[in-house]
């Protein structure tokens, strides 16, 4: 059976009502990035950045997967798929992919703010007091700028595999997750899916590129469609 990879960003999920961090209106208008994902903001105003979290939380409530989370799903019936998420959403879950690699955390999820590996399922708001059975303060699992991509050499080693790969809703901008697309056999078809597609140095290393500029729900359907008759796309 031959492998897919799929590499999603925020465009992705920004038909489902979640906002981006590209756009003018996005999700971090009235924040300053590192006051509310570094670890600098993190010691400045813990506060701050739980409630941050717990309202992005929030929203999870509010929304649904969209066609192209769905989309996706209907691939593993021809063939081995993977999706290599930078989301810190569920929808892919939710969609019902079966492997997903969550490269940047998740919401659902906390930690421990002194041992990474303490991870817990997490639901409702985080607030301070809440703490591990080790009594260290409990924080969002969600890798912030300058911290270390636990998950980074995984997605690595999928992408490696890799017959296809399909691109979506991403500046390709945002390192080191724009780069896993250099770890691709040189013979792996490569799909890029953006309304607005920015063209990285990995990207153009490519031979194999077919670039769809257009949202992800209509983007999407026309890629599966074409793999599921087995046709590239023309």
């Amino acid at each position: 059976m031959q492998k897919i990879v799929v590499l999603t960003g925020a465009g992705i999920s920004a038909e489902s009502g979640i906002k981006t961090f590209r756009d003018a209106d996005g999700l971090w208008e009235n924040h300053d990035v590192m006051e509310v994902a570094s670890l600098e903001g993190w010691r400045k105003n813990p506060a701050l950045v739980l409630e941050f979290y717990n309202q992005r939380r929030r929203q999870l409530a509010e929304v649904q997967p969209n066609a192209a989370h769905h989309a996706l799903v209907e691939l593993e019936s021809d063939y081995e798929v993977s999706i290599v998420t930078q989301n810190v959403d569920d929808l892919h879950d939710r969609a019902g992919s079966s492997h997903i690699i969550h490269l940047h955390g998740e919401l659902r999820k906390v930690r421990s703010s002194k041992d990474p590996s303490l991870i817990y399922y997490w639901e409702k708001d985080i607030i301070l007091g809440d703490t591990c059975e080790l009594g260290s303060q409990l924080r969002p699992n969600i890798v912030w700028f300058g911290e270390e991509v636990p998950l980074l050499m995984d997605a690595a080693a999928e992408v490696s595999k890799a017959d296809y790969i399909i691109i979506v809703g991403t500046s390709m901008q945002v390192y080191p997750a724009a780069g896993l697309v250099a770890f691709a056999p040189p013979q792996a078809r490569v799909y890029y899916v953006d309304p607005r597609p920015a063209i990285n140095y990995e990207l153009r290393q490519s031979a194999n590129l077919e670039v769809i500029a257009e949202k992800a729900t209509t983007g999407v359907r026309k890629v599966v469609d074409q793999l599921l008759l087995h046709l590239d796309i023309s």
